[in-house]
């Protein structure tokens, strides 16, 4: 670490609580990556695939 940081202020665990509540980290392949631009865009996609599945889903178990 370099001299100049400072932490005498610095309170351990400050921001633990609100990260471990609302933090799910998921890396995408770099060509996935580009066509994404941003989480936004990631969660629209997401919600249509899983639209599409359950629809799916839902055909294939009324069919048999």
């Amino acid at each position: 670490m370099l001299a100049e940081y400072d932490f005498r202020l610095g309170v351990r665990g400050k921001y633990a609580a609100r990260y471990a509540q609302g933090t799910n980290v998921v890396v995408l392949d770099p060509e996935v990556a580009k066509v994404f631009p941003d989480s936004k865009s990631v969660n629209r996609a997401l919600h249509t695939l899983v639209s599409i599945v359950k629809g799916k889903s839902k055909t294939i178990v009324s069919g048999r």
